[in-house]
Formats: C-alpha cells, structure tokens, sequence
C-alpha cells in the first residue's frame, strides 16, 4: 500500500513537472511575440513624414515626384558586336524607373517605341566599350537620353528617369 502511495506522489510530480515546463513555453513564446508586436509594429508618423518630404514639382518638364516603379522591358536585348578578332553576342537585361504610375501607364504604353531606341543604342557600341565598367555607365547614360529623346515629343515629359541593368552578357 505504502508503495502504491510513493508510485502514485511520483507521477504526480512528473506530470506538475511537466505542467509548469508547458505554462513556462507558453508565457516565453507569448513574451516573444508581444515583444515582435511592439518592436516590429509599423508607426503612424512614417507615412506622414514621407508626405511632408516630397513637396509637388511646379515645372512641368521635371519628372513628377510620387513612388518609384521599376518597369522592366518584356525581353532581353540580343545583338552582335563586332570584336578586334571576332563577333560577340551582348545580352542585355533591361529595367527602366519611372516616378508615379501616370508615368508608368505611359511607358508601357509605349514599350515598343522605347525598345527600338534601347536596340539601336545598344547596337550601336563598341566591345571595347561594353568591356569596361566605365563604357557600360557611359552607354547607360546614352540609352537614357536615347529614350527621354524618343519619349520627350510624344508624352511633353520626361517619363523615363533611370535605365537599369538587371543582366549583362557578353560571350
């Protein structure tokens, strides 16, 4: 009897045991996850001042101020490049940033005017040039004229205000 008594008190201390090892879990992860709450939890003076940073551009020439949005063109450039001993095919990836959707609506209207001036410029380089981080930056900043030109009669703004390359193959 004695022993069924001393069996019995030590599965009850196992299982209390066992009891307060699960309440701790609980208190610990409900602690973690008040603590992600307020340490994570989005302020409501972000917006406000992101407002008070952006005043609206009076000129209407200059590229509307708003969201950045990055419009990338449906494929890849493809062409060749005439090299010191040998052709070489350039792969280019293209993203071009526009601010505000008006001007990303825009632009993708115009998608296929805008790959014929990217194509023609892209083309139009050298493999010395295209070699060289310095000839890349030089070509991007052509490409972005090259579009702004194309863009600038039809639209009476400046759309484009970046081009980026997101992939650059030379073989």
């Amino acid at each position: 009897m004695a022993e069924q008594q001393l069996e019995l008190a030590e599965k009850g201390g196992k299982s209390k045991k066992m009891l307060f090892i699960i309440i701790a879990v609980v208190v610990i992860l409900a602690g973690g996850g008040a603590a992600a709450f307020f340490l994570l939890g989005s302020s409501e003076e972000a917006p406000a001042a992101a407002e008070t940073a952006a005043p609206a551009a009076t000129d209407p020439a200059a590229p509307a101020m708003g969201n950045a949005a990055y419009v990338p063109m449906p494929r890849p450039f493809l062409f060749n490049v005439a090299g010191a001993g040998r052709s070489r095919l350039v792969e280019i990836k293209v993203q071009l940033m526009v601010r505000g959707e008006e001007n990303e609506i825009t632009l993708q209207k115009h998608i296929p005017l805008v790959e014929d001036a990217l194509l023609t410029t892209f083309s139009g380089a050298s493999e010395e040039k295209l070699s060289t981080l310095a000839g890349k930056d030089e070509l991007r900043q052509v490409a972005l004229l090259n579009v702004q030109n194309t863009l600038q009669p039809i639209t009476g703004r400046k759309v484009v205000e970046k081009v980026l390359f997101t992939g650059f193959v030379m073989q």
